[in-house]
């Protein structure tokens, strides 16, 4: 057993662990300490909750705590959130902790001053992309979720820095963390690194698939069900009749919310006196909503019974509320899309997976990889709360309780591959070495990409080609000079600063270049017509609506609807998009939007938030292709960062105040801030969705003091008695 007192690391490091009853390390923590606090390259694959991210600490806190500076990578703003949480423990022993996910046309020099820095692949690509001077001064970079280099949306961008890191700041250490995959030795060989792989777990876990009343176990043992009972409501019921809590994945949103609608009664009966607890909570969580919604008040009905559901539709703030209440055993049981399983530290003693298949929209219904079944199982067992863990598969039938044993119990995880291949993928990538200087002609091009996983993998001719070919495009397009020579245009500088796909640039060009008219419609498509923005689905039932809308609409247009009929069901995904967001930027009310639309509070935020990067990016290219319709740009990126019509952009300055209080404010006549300086603070906190705090807060930022407050409100309180 090796104790972090015996180490040799700062005894502040060891006394803080010790308060959260860390002492020792798991044995494959103890097998990568070494390498890890020697300053070594290190690849630790190991299963969900075995201790990944305390080596990354200790490797980041002893080399901090000697003069570095430490960088962490993750995947996920949440992820993010929740190491930055972690990792601020240390603060009280003199440790500067910062978080940057977000803006990626900033260089945001505050970071400077941190000595830990977490932030998602694509801030850190946009950091290198500035020339952020810091991150040469980095001596350890840790890369959470590395497997992720797997997947073809976020892959290609890790892949990348992790090769510029290795290029411009070669001495840094390099800390690699994944889920057990197949193929980590080529990783690691790739990286230059020690591997550390195990299949060891803090608590042991038992899976098994559930058919026809009964669980089969891996450990060949068997366990019945009470007869004529649903099995998800059995296993639920034995396990929080044992003390424990659940996490339930199926495979949409829709499941998610049915299920915990379902099973509400049945974990109701099982909390006791915690239901008081959420129920309370649950009552807070909806009250503080700015702008409430029906989805809101179905979860907040079904966390009052103890459960909830988890999906991609909620607003940040119900899903850490959520998360949190589990975390301190408010909630028994959770029913979520896979979307939970990947990286978020959410155990419970019992994992049951109802669906491995889900609808491609492509192909219709795909089996669910193992590494992402894998990573749910490894939920399971709570460390430091359960003696075990068991994970359950459903299966319908005995042909699928085969397949689910063979495949997703006893079979092995898929290998890891490089997406970084396609033309698509390397094309943004591409611009960016030369914007930034890496790469002057087609053979450092070559020799940057020469050093990437795809090399390591496969033959480069392919590759070779591919590099050909975006260089013509990048130079077709006036994104860099004729010539032998790379060089970057004014343009292409600007399109590598904003961090867009090149081909997005040239579609935004295109629809404002030598444009007059231009309409707040025919902005907002334009955005939408990019490969950044990710499109709404189109229903069957869309079609016809979405079709009287465009052709409503087609004045406004500044990009034509498309002749070739494949690509048409695209082009109406983008005029769907468009008006979500021109119905945003309208104050249609999130509740109408989400009936209107079948999408939650968090699909519009993330929808909204896409098209104010975007809008940002169109403003910063107007500058170079159409000066004259800069200021109208601006201005719709700035009712899109707030949903909100024009009359509201002055009153949206203050902190707290969005577009249903500044829409509140409006109608009551107080429609700038020197109006508002003007209201008694009696007056405001009275108004409705103003309150106490949110008008304290107004008065303080239009600088009247707490004192004047209370002065003004004990004046109004006695001329009342006198009346």
């Amino acid at each position: 057993m090796t104790k972090l007192s015996d180490l040799g690391i700062d005894s502040r490091i060891v006394d803080r662990l010790s308060d959260d009853g860390i002492e020792t390390l798991y044995p494959p923590q103890a097998e990568a300490i070494g390498p890890a606090l020697a300053g070594k390259n290190l690849v630790l694959s190991i299963p969900t909750a075995s201790g990944k991210s305390l080596v990354a600490y200790l490797a980041i806190l002893n080399s901090v705590l000697k003069g570095g500076k430490a960088l962490y990578i993750v995947p996920l703003k949440a992820l993010a959130s929740e190491k930055f949480e972690e990792l601020s423990k240390f603060e009280d022993i003199g440790l500067r902790i910062g978080e940057s996910t977000g803006d990626y046309d900033d260089i945001d020099p505050k970071l400077s001053a941190y000595d830990i820095v977490i932030a998602t692949s694509e801030k850190v690509d946009s950091l290198l992309r500035h020339r952020t001077k810091w991150l040469k001064q980095i001596t350890v970079v840790v890369a959470d979720e590395v497997h992720l280099i797997n997947d073809p949306d976020r892959g290609p961008t890790l892949e990348v820095i992790l090769v510029k890191f290795r290029t411009f700041n070669p001495d840094a250490q390099l800390v690699a963390l994944s889920a057990t995959i197949r193929n980590c030795s080529e990783l690691s060989d790739w990286l230059d690194a020690e591997l550390v792989m195990s299949d060891w777990r803090p608590v042991p876990l038992r899976e098994g698939v559930c058919a026809d009343g009964e669980i089969f176990f891996t450990d060949n043992t068997r366990r019945r069900l009470p007869e004529n009972v649903n099995p998800i409501h059995s296993i639920v019921s034995q396990t929080l009749d044992s003390g424990g809590q659940c996490l339930v994945f199926v495979n949409t949103r829709r499941s998610t919310e049915s299920l915990a609608s379902e099973l509400g009664p049945l974990v109701r009966k099982r909390m006791g006196g915690r239901i008081d607890d959420i129920s309370e909570a649950a009552k807070r969580l909806a009250r503080e909503q700015e702008e409430p919604t029906s989805l809101g008040n179905r979860l907040s009905k079904c966390l009052r019974s103890g459960c909830a559901f988890h999906h991609a539709g909620l607003t940040t703030a119900q899903r850490k509320f959520v998360e949190s209440s589990f975390r301190n055993g408010n909630l028994g049981v959770i029913t979520a899309t896979p979307t939970l399983a990947a990286g978020i530290n959410l155990p419970a003693r019992t994992v049951i997976v109802r669906d491995v298949r889900r609808y491609d929209s492509n192909i219709g219904y795909v089996a669910v990889p193992v590494l992402e079944v894998k990573q749910m199982c490894g939920r399971a067992g709570r460390p430091r709360y359960d003696p075990y863990g068991e994970a359950i598969l459903i299966a319908r039938s005995e042909e699928e309780r085969m397949f689910m044993l063979d495949t997703y119990l006893l079979g092995e995880n898929e290998n890891l591959y490089s997406k970084l291949g396609t033309e698509p993928a390397i094309r943004s990538h591409v611009l960016g070495l030369i914007a930034t200087g890496d790469a002057a002609s087609q053979e450092d091009l070559m020799g940057f990409f020469d050093k990437t996983f795809l090399a390591h993998q496969t033959d480069a001719h392919h590759l070779e080609e591919n590099l050909s070919k975006v260089v013509i495009f990048l130079r077709d397009e006036e994104m860099i000079e004729d010539g032998d020579i790379l060089r970057t245009t004014s343009f292409g500088k600007r399109v590598s600063d904003v961090y867009i796909d090149p081909l997005s640039a040239v579609t935004m060009r295109d629809a404002i270049r030598d444009r007059t008219k231009i309409t707040d419609f025919g902005l907002i498509h334009a955005i939408c017509a990019v490969p950044d923005m990710t499109l709404m689905y189109l229903r069957r039932s869309d079609y016809e609506w979405v079709e009287e809308f465009m052709e409503e609409m087609r004045d406004d247009l500044l990009i034509e609807p498309p002749s070739d009929l494949g690509k048409y069901e695209f082009f109406l995904s983008e005029i769907k998009t468009a008006k979500l967001i021109h119905d945003w930027i309208s104050e249609v009310s999130e509740n109408a939007m989400e009936k209107a639309y079948g999408i939650g509070p968090g699909d519009i935020r993330n929808k909204v938030e896409l098209a104010e990067w975007l809008t940002h990016a169109m403003y910063r290219l107007a500058g170079l292709v159409n000066r004259d319709a800069v200021q109208q740009i601006d201005g719709i990126h700035r009712r899109i960062a707030y949903g909100i019509k024009p009359e509201l952009l002055e009153l949206v300055k203050l902190r707290g105040v969005g577009r249903v209080r500044a829409r509140a404010l409006y109608s009551r006549s107080l429609r700038s801030l020197e109006d508002l300086r003007n209201t008694s603070y009696d007056r405001l906190r009275q108004m409705p969705s103003i309150g106490d705090q949110v008008a304290a807060s107004i008065k303080k930022q239009l600088g009247q003091s707490e004192h004047g407050m209370q002065e003004e409100t004990a004046a109004g309180q006695r001329s009342l008695r006198e009346f």
